[in-house]
């Protein structure tokens, strides 16, 4: 290739991702790409600053994905991806995807009788511990994340810590009174030890916020409390350990045969 057909292709592929990136979804490093194109995610561009680096990580890391990659990655210049991304991922790549269908992912958290929990983030601050919340869900199976107040549970920077795996399962923002349907188990230090409580498949299971814990509203609504152990004087847990050790309690995904 030429250099002047290079910052054709370039200049090309830039004015099509800025045309894109308004209503699509960022998958910033290899990672988000590699989980959301598994959970099939509809990847309309994938740019990358050193395509045969992107290559060797898909063989090494995702080789059921190597074919696809290798299709659909363009390489430009790393100072062009720069002007793309808010900042470059290690991996140097990017792409942009189609966010998951609302109506799918409706259907998907109101069918009952469910396979799995329903977790509610009530009202969270921090899009990082969203994101590894998305992460902990996708990977035990639950059926979906659902998030109230006015974060985006689809925020560029909650995506980046999930992994992409908001196509995994049902990630949506609803307001308290449009929650799915099913028993409401609210997580409080005043509730029932979890360890003596079974956790049904179809229940909601609610977390507040660090600093400011469940709202009223919601506690309001429970259908029951329950608390995770802990040490006294210890104030709280991370957002995302208090999900990891409640879902484990609940019971997780059936094992499976490595992939």
């Amino acid at each position: 290739m030429t250099e002047d057909v290079a910052e054709d292709v370039t200049e090309a592929v830039m004015r099509q991702w800025r045309e894109a990136a308004p209503s699509a979804v960022l998958l910033d490093g290899f990672h988000a790409l590699k989980h959301a194109l598994r959970f099939g995610a509809d990847v309309r561009l994938t740019l990358a600053s050193d395509r045969r680096a992107v290559l060797a990580l898909a063989r090494e890391l995702a080789d059921d994905l190597s074919g696809v990659l290798a299709r659909s990655v363009v390489e430009i210049p790393a100072d062009a991806l720069r002007e793309l991304v808010p900042r470059i991922h290690t991996t140097a790549v990017a792409a942009l995807a189609v966010r998951r269908d609302a109506d799918a992912n409706a259907q998907a958290l109101s069918r009952l009788p469910r396979p799995a929990p329903i977790v509610v983030l009530d009202n969270p601050r921090n899009l990082g511990n969203v994101g590894a919340v998305v992460r902990l869900a996708a990977g035990f199976g639950a059926t979906g994340v659902v998030t109230t107040g006015d974060m985006d549970p689809w925020h560029p920077n909650v995506v980046r810590a999930g992994a992409g795996l908001h196509y995994a399962t049902a990630v949506e923002r609803r307001s308290i009174d449009a929650l799915p349907p099913g028993p409401l188990y609210v997580l409080d230090p005043e509730g029932e030890d979890i360890r003596s409580v079974d956790v049904p498949d179809d229940a909601l299971l609610a977390f507040g916020s660090e600093r400011h814990g469940i709202s009223p509203e919601l506690r309001a609504r429970a259908t029951r409390l329950v608390a995770l152990p802990m040490r006294p004087q210890v104030s709280s847990y991370n957002l995302a350990t208090s999900v990891a050790m409640t879902l484990f309690h609940w019971g997780g995904p059936p094992a499976a045969a490595p992939a």
